[in-house]
């Protein structure tokens, strides 16, 4: 027996004492090394089994770059290769680090964008878990290519860029129009519920949040003549955290009175006297409860997806807290048009879309808009004609019922299901089921990302295809040739 087998074997007398009293007979037999069991006379030799056990106090040297720790195929290329070729102008005119002025040389905005994109494909949705992810996971370190960065740099730069996000969509849809990857004939608009980051109990009325406020207000002028007293007691990065951390808390209180207000007028309007019940959330003012699909109601956010039915291209996005979709057809249509230069010619929706107002809309745009009739199975039980134009129906009413008692109409819109709720379904493989960030704008922000990085995706698979097609297509070509000869 040699040194490490005999501390091997001391130490796990010590810490199993009793192993050994429960370990069967023949497995103590076995266990034993050959020598003991020829020593020992018996009739029938063991072999002891010859194992590979980890050593992890070897020391080793690896020789490698950045780019050899991933495949040459791998999805953090793709990411990359998209992220070199849009247009960040707008963000490197606002760098003060330039040629032959001091200070410290600002981190590429092309290394945070993709390691957003690349997070939005991988799920993940925090900005201290990508931080630990650019240390501890070799895609993303090859995105950084040995630039360091911190879970702030990543959370401000993702939330304080939306427009130049929704710009992005739309120059990336541009140049996959050109490629002939996308058109937008056909649009499927669908919702979906994402989980606010607020509790069901920071909902709180008026006269409650009024009390808050002041508590707030009142604890952040007491810190602030704290801190001018005694400027020495916490270090100037401790300072700015607290004295932050309080204004933003104060900010929240400001916007959540206001929100109730604006939340007990429209409850007003419907109800009188309706309005006392309002309640606004103190943690993320823009929140609104809304019916989940298990049947529950929580904070929520009603996250807007039009997609393209022909390519499963996201064409538009919209973030809206609103819990029904009555009045998210006319927002998504001019978000569109901005994205693509034009309206759909047709667009899919559910029940929810299907007011006179949407229908007015679509009608005057030249859209064929399709969407089930209300009560249609009803009527039909009941021995009515749903489609048969009714009293007071519009020009663009009539229009409507005459076209969904089509079987073109009906066939047309089975696309609805396979591509806008396919794209919800994405959305939640990626992690979205609860959000991470607070407000519409931020919200907005992370759905736009999603989007981009659903969309790069789309677009390689689709130009995979392309390649095959046109292989094939010579393959036979060349097949037909020699047939011919």
């Amino acid at each position: 027996m040699n040194e490490c087998q005999a501390v091997g074997g001391d130490e796990q007398a010590v810490l199993f004492p009793d192993l050994s009293s429960e370990i069967p007979e023949h497995a103590q037999h076995a266990a034993q090394p050959e020598s003991a069991a020829a020593s020992s006379g018996s009739a029938t030799e063991v072999v002891a089994p010859r194992l590979r056990r980890p050593q992890r106090d070897q020391g080793e040297m690896f020789l490698e770059s950045l780019d050899q720790r991933i495949e040459l195929d791998h999805v953090a290329r793709t990411v990359w290769a998209f992220v070199a070729q849009v247009d960040l102008s707008p963000l490197l005119e606002r760098i003060k680090a330039v040629e032959g002025v001091q200070g410290r040389d600002a981190n590429d905005p092309r290394i945070l964008l993709a390691l957003w994109l690349y997070a939005a494909i991988e799920g993940v949705g925090s900005a201290r878990q990508l931080d630990r992810l650019c240390r501890d996971h070799r895609a993303y370190q090859w995105i950084c290519g040995g630039v360091s960065v911190n879970y702030h740099t990543l959370a401000d730069f993702r939330v304080k860029h939306v427009e130049l996000l929704d710009q992005l969509l739309a120059q990336s849809l541009a140049s996959m129009a050109c490629e002939g990857l996308v058109d937008i004939n056909t649009v499927a608009q669908d919702d979906m519920r994402i989980r606010a980051s607020a509790g069901a109990g920071s909902f709180r009325r008026e006269a409650t949040l009024q009390e808050h406020l002041k508590d707030a207000t009142d604890h952040l002028e007491a810190l602030k003549k704290e801190i001018e007293l005694n400027p020495g007691q916490l270090d100037a990065r401790r300072q700015k955290a607290q004295l932050r951390a309080a204004r933003e808390k104060t900010e929240r209180l400001e916007q959540a009175v206001e929100h109730v207000r604006v939340i007990a007028q429209s409850r007003e309007a419907r109800k009188a006297g309706d309005g006392a019940q309002a309640r606004a959330s103190s943690t993320d003012p823009e929140a609104r409860r809304m019916k989940m699909p298990d049947g529950g109601t929580r904070p929520a956010y009603n996250a807007q997806f039009a997609t393209a039915t022909g390519s499963g291209i996201i064409v538009g996005v919209q973030t809206s807290n609103a819990g029904a979709d009555a009045n998210e057809l006319e927002p998504m249509l001019e978000d569109i048009a901005g994205n693509c230069g034009e309206h759909p010619k047709t667009v899919l929706v559910d029940g929810g879309y299907g007011t006179r107002h949407n229908i007015e809309i679509a009608h005057d745009q030249d859209i064929v808009l399709l969407t089930p009739l209300k009560a249609e199975q009803k009527q039909l039980d009941g021995g009515k004609d749903p489609y048969a134009p009714k009293k007071g129906d519009s020009d663009a009413m009539k229009a409507y019922r005459a076209r969904m008692a089509t079987e073109d109409a009906k066939t047309h819109y089975k696309l609805r299901g396979q591509t806008a709720e396919w794209v919800n379904a994405q959305a939640r493989n990626r992690g979205l089921y609860m959000l991470k960030v607070r407000g519409k704008a931020k919200v907005q922000a992370v759905l736009v990302l999603f989007a981009l990085a659903h969309n790069l995706l789309r677009a390689a698979a689709l130009r995979a295809e392309c390649v095959e097609n046109v292989q094939k297509t010579l393959t036979s070509a060349q097949a037909n040739s020699k047939q011919a000869k």
